[in-house]
């Protein structure tokens, strides 16, 4: 089921994982990064944050599954066999994203890449920005996907599938 394990590299702060989301390129810091998956079922988890797509079970540890494309307000199709997960760590889970596929690793220094408040005040879900041949990289800020409602309605919920009261 594993396809890709980045920790198994040397990590450097400066690296990022960088993915698709339709025809836009995203990255994640290297070292939030767990591993890369492919497409598994997604258990639906009820009256979850319309965000949490569901759940999976990733070698005995429950995982909620996260639309980006929900976040960012765009269109969610099917999720689709070629898909990937990439399995992260915010500061208080671990989390599974679902995007179209991981490009690689790019490495960039931290002059060239621009604070997310310095181009657009208010910016939420971006910490950064910096450019790539092909266009613009936007850096992703796990720590602020989830407002504090959803991540207390994810974790009453969390706690209740694993029979926690």
């Amino acid at each position: 089921m594993v396809e890709w394990c980045p920790r198994a590299q040397s990590v450097m702060s400066n690296q990022l994982v960088v993915f698709t989301l339709d025809a836009q390129h995203y990255a994640l810091p290297l070292t939030r990064v767990q591993r890369v998956v492919r497409m598994v079922e997604v258990t639906p988890l009820p009256k979850a944050p319309e965000i949490v797509l569901g759940v999976i079970d990733l070698q005995g540890n429950i995982i909620p599954v996260m639309s980006m494309r929900k976040r960012f307000g765009l269109t969610e199709p099917e999720t689709s066999l070629s898909d990937q997960l990439i399995v992260a760590d915010t500061a208080t889970r671990s989390v599974a994203l679902v995007v179209n596929s991981v490009t690689g690793i790019v490495e960039r220094a931290s002059e060239e890449v621009t604070d997310a408040e310095k181009i657009v005040p208010g910016a939420q879900y971006v910490e950064g920005m910096t450019r790539l041949e092909d266009g613009i990289l936007f850096i992703h800020d796990l720590d602020r996907f989830l407002s504090k409602k959803e991540e207390h309605e994810l974790e009453r919920l969390l706690g209740h599938a694993a029979g926690k009261r």
